[in-house]
């Protein structure tokens, strides 16, 4: 399977093995800091970073123009915070010795002025907003199947119940957008005519 097809995939499972894990850590009753904690989340930021080579893929499968460069840009813009999210998770399970001051140094980052808007309430919406635009349209020029964009929907909605759907979430997403994996390998294998 060429790169770019892989990518498409990838994210998803990065969400899916990140609720696999953040549940096995959270059996035991305590979850953070630690090893449970620092698997999850870096599966997790594994994931986000997968998700960008994946939509800039899905892009390349619609025509140029400026409606295809705002969503790119806003779903771009959403990742890189939700990657900043992970990462201030990450380092927080580093510095604290317990749950309790995990907790206070979270409280403490997200105190600092626009943090909260930025990488945590507001900004990494865009990432899910923009999948979803983009999967219409896909689905609107006939890349993905009509099915595609309620069963995203449903991906993305699922985790914002309950985290533990977090496995079930990124396994909706990744049958979401699993329909384009042939087209994205295909348009990598197109040469490149020389001039």
């Amino acid at each position: 399977m060429k790169r770019a097809a892989l990518s498409v995939i990838a994210g998803p499972v990065g969400i899916v093995a990140y609720g696999l894990v953040r549940l096995w850590a959270r059996s035991d009753g305590v979850y953070g800091p630690g090893l449970d904690w620092q698997a999850a989340h870096l599966v997790a930021l594994a994931g986000m970073v997968c998700f960008v080579p994946g939509v800039l893929a899905l892009a390349r499968l619609l025509p140029g123009g400026p409606w295809r460069t705002g969503v790119v840009a806003a779903t771009l813009v959403g990742l890189a915070a939700t990657v900043v999210q992970f990462g201030a998770d990450i380092v927080e399970g580093l510095l604290a010795e317990d749950r309790a001051e995990m907790s206070t140094l979270g409280a403490e980052f997200k105190d600092l002025p626009g943090v909260e808007v930025a990488f945590y309430d507001v900004v990494p919406q865009l990432f899910f907003v923009g999948l979803f635009v983009l999967t219409g349209m896909l689905a609107a020029r006939r890349r993905l199947p009509r099915w595609s964009v309620p069963l995203l929907l449903v991906g993305i909605v699922l985790p914002a119940v309950t985290l533990d759907l977090l496995p079930i979430g990124g396994l909706l997403m990744g049958l979401a957008l699993a329909p384009a994996l042939p087209l994205v390998r295909e348009r990598t294998e197109v040469p490149v005519p020389i001039h």
